[in-house]
């Protein structure tokens, strides 16, 4: 990461201050970590994003200089803080947080859709404990952000509805802002319509967003996403004298976008928006946004993920990724060296191992919706991960028994090794890779003809789209509770499913190569992108007293754009 050291000295310095090039790879957050939100806090910069129905919800980031994230925990980490029950996964839940830092204490505003709606969370320290939420019942819409202007008054802007509910237009919103009495946490004042439409109503745009405030040279600045989340998205701008307006537009909006680059292009990045922006201690701004990396037309796996761009200010305009249209790959800038500090690899092509030898779960690890109960633990004295077999039908809009990480690259795989005696035909453990509780694939141990298989299954039957289709299968042989080791590998457009019972053997392919684009967005619908999650089920009514042990989980990931890439400089 560090290309050069550069030493700054001087008769009259006190002190010696050293500098040091570095090097961002983007996406800056790989997989699916969308709606990018960021502060500077009291020791460096904090970081969240929307995580819709997975649990624990908001994780939370932390980077001492901006190049590496380390994730200490989530904003949502007890099941009160949220009502996620029967909520749709990839389209419900919790979206677009939004996080600052004043006074010594950081604050989360945040929409909980189909559940609590608009509330906001606090903390002394980002890694927590958060509040319980304050609820905002007056707040009508979504994607909440706090501003803390500089005469001690606070305001909360938001995205809502056109003007007296009477849309001119599908995707005809408003950008509104209420003022907030944060002694109290309510509401203060009636709502203002800030932004109309977008840019230029004449032009009836979609979907204006995800706002943010910000004051810069005594003037405000109002940010959002217009176009809609996919590849129309883009960042606009718009620029008062005061807090309450008039917000008039750039006359070179959007200061962001991609939708106008050649779609066959090399290695693009697509559906930039929904854009942060931070001023670093050098004095460097910074955008954080959304980008999608499709491997077929518009097909992608890994989500919307987190990108980090430089923005320069051009006669009082904040200008995102000067110089260039695409977005880069890589950027280097000149910063003050900072602590040390190690991360865990978020960036580039990486490789992860967890053996299950620390009594809790890395913060890389999720759920799906929130509920009680014992039903996984680790052991570290036998170092395994025990899975309680629960209801497939829980995966529908309950609780299900399934630990996942994200799919972070479009090529590279996932494994486990799992050690299981099923007790029924209807008893399963395994791996799968899943958009949302319609569409997956699950490689799995399981019994067929009353003796051991391992099975490969897609989602979806004949009346039934939350049932699963068996795709394939083999006879197991061996020890009934000896290890299965099971690998997902993806490659673009493909998954493969391979398994092997001895370690050191070479791995069986089943049921061919299986089509990935019926896990992408553009086929799966909704926000979210793919997670390699450990999944025992039973297809019973009730819990089994039956547990899957896991003794590792693996992955790597092997993208070609990393190879190739040139760094240009900030």
């Amino acid at each position: 990461m560090a290309l050069a050291l550069l030493t700054l000295t001087g008769c009259n310095a006190k002190k010696e201050r050293r500098y040091v090039t570095r090097t961002i790879t983007n996406p800056v957050l790989a997989g699916f970590y969308p709606d990018p939100s960021v502060t500077r806090g009291a020791d460096g910069y904090y970081m969240v994003n929307s995580t819709f129905g997975y649990f624990p919800g908001i994780p939370i980031f932390y980077s001492a200089d901006l190049t590496g994230w380390e994730q200490i925990g989530h904003v949502l980490h007890r099941p009160e803080q949220v009502q996620f029950d029967k909520l749709r996964l990839s389209n419900q839940g919790t979206y677009a947080p939004a996080i600052e830092y004043h006074d010594g204490s950081y604050y989360v505003a945040c929409t909980e859709v189909v559940g609590r709606g608009n509330y906001i969370v606090k903390a002394t320290h980002p890694a927590g404990p958060w509040s319980d939420p304050y609820l905002l019942p007056e707040v009508n819409g979504i994607d909440p952000s706090l501003f803390f202007d500089d005469d001690g008054k606070v305001y909360l802007v938001y995205n809502s509805d056109a003007p007296d509910n009477n849309p001119l237009w599908d995707g005809h919103c408003t950008i509104r802002m209420v003022e907030m009495d944060m002694k109290t946490m309510k509401v203060k004042s009636e709502p203002l319509i800030l932004v109309n439409g977008g840019v230029d109503i004449d032009e009836q745009p979609v979907w204006i967003e995800g706002p943010h405030i910000y004051k810069v040279n005594d003037r405000y600045y109002l940010s959002a996403a217009e176009g809609g989340t996919e590849v129309n998205h883009s960042q606009v701008i718009f620029r008062s004298d005061a807090i309450t307006g008039p917000y008039l537009p750039w006359e070179k909006n959007p200061i962001l976008t991609q939708r106008h680059l050649d779609p066959e292009r090399s290695n693009p990045i697509t559906s930039t928006g929904h854009t942060d922006m931070i001023q670093d201690l050098e004095g460097n701004w910074w955008a954080f946004f959304l980008g999608c990396r499709p491997y077929d037309e518009d097909h992608f796996n890994t989500g919307r993920e987190t990108f980090m761009a430089p923005v320069e200010w051009v006669d009082g305009w904040p200008v995102i990724n000067p110089g260039h249209e695409e977005i880069q790959y890589s950027y280097t800038f000149t910063a003050a060296l900072p602590g040390e500090q190690e991360t865990a690899p978020r960036q580039g092509n990486f490789v992860r191992h967890d053996a299950f030898d620390t009594p809790g779960l890395a913060h890389d690890w999720t759920g799906i919706r929130a509920g009680g109960g014992d039903w996984f633990s680790i052991d570290t004295t036998e170092k395994v991960l025990q899975l309680q077999l629960l209801p497939a039908d829980a995966m529908r809009e309950g609780v299900p028994s399934y630990l996942a990480q994200r799919q972070h690259h479009m090529t590279g795989y996932a494994a486990t090794a799992v050690s299981f005696t099923p007790a029924s035909d209807g008893e399963k453990a395994g791996i799968a890779v899943l958009q949302n509780e319609e569409r997956f694939y699950y490689l799995c141990k399981g019994v067929e003809k009353g003796r051991a298989a391992v099975q490969l299954y897609r989602s979806g039957k004949e009346g039934d789209s939350y049932g699963m289709t068996l795709l394939a299968s083999a006879p197991l042989t061996g020890e009934g509770d000896s290890p299965l080791r099971l690998q997902i590998v993806a490659d673009r457009t493909t998954y493969r499913f391979l398994y092997t019972v001895e370690e050191g053997d070479e791995w069986n392919e089943l049921g061919g190569a299986q089509d990935a684009r019926y896990l992408s967005t553009a086929s799966a619908g909704g926000f979210v992108g793919c997670t390699y999650g450990l999944w025992a089920l039973t297809t019973g009514k009730e819990p089994s007293g039956n547990h899957a042990r896991y003794h590792w989980y693996a992955y790597a990931g092997n993208d070609a754009v990393y190879s190739e890439l040139t760094t240009p400089d900030r």
